[in-house]
């Protein structure tokens, strides 16, 4: 998935470049059938490989760093969650003409959860809210930085640029100036005092995967990090209805200033992707458009 961020045009790869690059690291693997895994991401491709395992392949050259962090941390970040995440079978640097180190997965198994189609919401809000508990009760030290993680005023100049290029697309019907009050409001409210806390801080439906209505698999976290614990409230807005929202911030103790922060990081997500994927991009502009109305309808 992706943070909302603007990348340049992404390398071009395909089921011959993934062979040649299992031929090279894992040749054991380099017989399994090899399929294009669709996906709404714009920072790395996706193939399934075999039944069990997945190759993960940077698009940009941002995405290499996501992947040495996952590297990193995932195998000591996994035993203190309560969800499955992504496992590391084997990893690879540059080679056969890709230019950034690859990994290979074990296969989560689940569907992509889709706001306005939960059909256990109330229960999905608690396990979100138990692993974003989970996540802030981790005490690994040497953690980076999360992204968009910093005070909220960092995202000022990207969001009101995002915004007012969306008062250029009356199109998509979108009440500028109320966002304008949300995102003031925002930034009026007192920022995280206490500690930075270990995040996920891109909890998009993408990145989330459901059995049952409920959450079995929490993936992509090249966002990780520790900052602003209002970060890893997106799911509250980009997925969860009215009712099942308010569970998950009881679920949280969630305070005011820290639910408007999580609010307006939601709202700049959005603000920020819709007008870059709206062509491009049909599922990360629908949850885009998603956000917006949610934001506007929990805030008049």
């Amino acid at each position: 998935m992706t943070s909302g961020q603007t990348h340049p045009d992404p390398l071009r790869v395909d089921g011959r470049l993934v062979r040649r690059l299992l031929a090279g690291r894992f040749p054991q693997w380099s017989q399994l059938p090899v399929e294009r895994f669709p996906s709404g991401g714009t920072v790395n491709a996706m193939y399934r490989l075999g039944d069990d395992m997945v190759v993960r392949l940077p698009l940009v050259e941002g995405g290499a760093g996501d992947v040495r962090a996952e590297r990193e941390w995932l195998p000591r970040l996994s035993p203190l969650l309560p969800t499955a995440v992504p496992e590391v079978l084997g990893t690879s640097e540059p080679a056969a003409g890709y230019p950034w180190p690859w990994s290979v997965y074990r296969w989560l198994p689940g569907e992509l959860p889709e706001a306005g189609a939960l059909t256990e919401p109330a229960l999905l809000a608690g396990d979100l809210a138990g692993f974003v508990r989970a996540m802030r009760a981790v005490t690994l030290r040497g953690a980076p930085a999360a992204y968009r993680g910093g005070p909220l005023a960092t995202l000022d100049e990207a969001t009101r640029a995002a915004i007012e290029e969306l008062r250029g697309l009356p199109e998509e019907g979108v009440d500028c100036d109320a966002l304008i009050a949300v995102w003031e409001d925002a930034l009026r409210a007192p920022e995280w005092a206490g500690p930075p806390v270990w995040l996920h801080a891109d909890l998009m439906p993408g990145n989330l995967l459901v059995t049952d209505g409920r959450l079995s698999s929490v993936i992509d976290f090249g966002c990780m990090g520790v900052g602003d614990p209002a970060c890893d409230l997106f799911p509250a807005w980009n997925l969860l209805p009215a009712g099942a929202r308010e569970l998950f911030r009881e679920a949280l103790d969630v305070d005011e200033a820290t639910w408007r922060r999580g609010r307006a990081r939601a709202l700049s997500q959005a603000v920020i992707a819709l007008p870059d994927h709206r062509d491009t991009n049909p599922a990360m502009a629908g949850n885009a458009r998603h956000v917006v109305r949610a934001v506007l309808a929990e805030t008049r």
